[in-house]
């Protein structure tokens, strides 16, 4: 089993940034890629950005540009930096981790609210 916990969400002015957080724990030698998603109030949930094990990201075009996706193995922990935030960047943000055919694992999420 894996675990994943997310931080760092929060109350942020348009244009401002904010780095979200998620800490990995149990059997996470299984996960090949970690990503971020978000789901908005009544909109499906939507794949941001996503990780392998070798480096290789990728990025949806609503967030290319602005949205950085990394990690640091030593904490076991990866990252999402989130600059130029606008209004529409509101919504719940969850880490996955793909561990392929022994799983598919999900945070609990974080709430990103851009309001002035």
């Amino acid at each position: 089993q894996v675990q994943l916990v997310e931080s760092g969400g929060g109350l942020v002015q348009p244009g401002g940034s904010l780095r979200l957080s998620c800490a990995a724990s149990g059997s996470i030698s299984s996960i090949w890629k970690m990503g971020w998603y978000r789901q908005a109030p009544g909109k499906q949930r939507e794949l941001l950005a996503t990780m392998t094990n070798g480096g290789s990201t990728n990025y949806a075009d609503s967030v290319r540009g602005r949205f950085t996706i990394s990690r640091d193995n030593a904490k076991k922990t990866t990252y999402l930096q989130m600059n130029s935030l606008q209004p529409e960047d509101t919504a719940v943000y969850y880490c996955h981790g793909d561990a392929s055919y022994r799983g598919q694992y999900w945070g609990q999420g974080t709430q990103v609210t851009v309001s002035s």
